[in-house]
């Protein structure tokens, strides 16, 4: 049996895999810049507050701390659009398309600068969201396959195929 996806990488693909790579691959990492970002949002917010006797006072210090409490919410906020959108921006052109067919020993990328062998022991990770399925191969390379665009079967076929080849559960995002 053959599967053959056409995939975009566009904006909302690089931020799914995106997702997935810190869900998945750097799970414990990411919990931990979170706890850091919430410890200094608090601190930060605690530092400028007028606790005790202290009387409020806007000033340049409290300015750029408030300012930089507002980037690292905004960061961890959109960090799966930044990150997505950082992607994009290290892409090599000729890369935002790719056709990939999957078989049994193996699948076939195909894009606009050459194409590609893989093979289904290299896949650390696999996963699925509502539209993708995601290929982890480190904390920092993935690949996305969009459902809509899939040929030679169904994606409960695909689903199938794809967790008997590489023996890996797939993990929902």
């Amino acid at each position: 049996m053959e599967f053959k996806f056409e995939t975009a990488y566009n904006q909302e693909a690089l931020t799914v895999m995106a997702k997935t790579i810190r869900k998945t691959a750097r799970k414990k990492r990411n919990r931990r810049s979170h706890i850091f970002g919430v410890i200094v949002i608090i601190l930060a917010l605690l530092l400028t507050l007028p606790l005790g006797d202290r009387e409020f006072v806007i000033d340049f210090r409290t300015i750029l701390t408030w300012l930089v409490v507002a980037i690292l919410i905004f960061t961890l906020i959109f960090e799966d659009r930044i990150n997505g959108y950082v992607a994009r921006k290290r892409m090599m052109p000729g890369l935002d398309k790719a056709v990939v067919t999957f078989s049994e020993d193996g699948y076939h990328s195909e894009t606009e600068i050459g194409t590609s062998e893989f093979k289904y022991n290299t896949i650390m990770m696999l996963a699925e969201t509502a539209d993708y399925f995601v290929f982890v191969f480190s904390q920092s390379h993935a690949q996305v396959y969009n459902k809509k665009s899939i040929t030679g079967g169904t994606v409960e076929e695909f689903r199938e195929f794809i967790k008997n080849a590489t023996g890996k559960e797939i993990q929902n995002i």
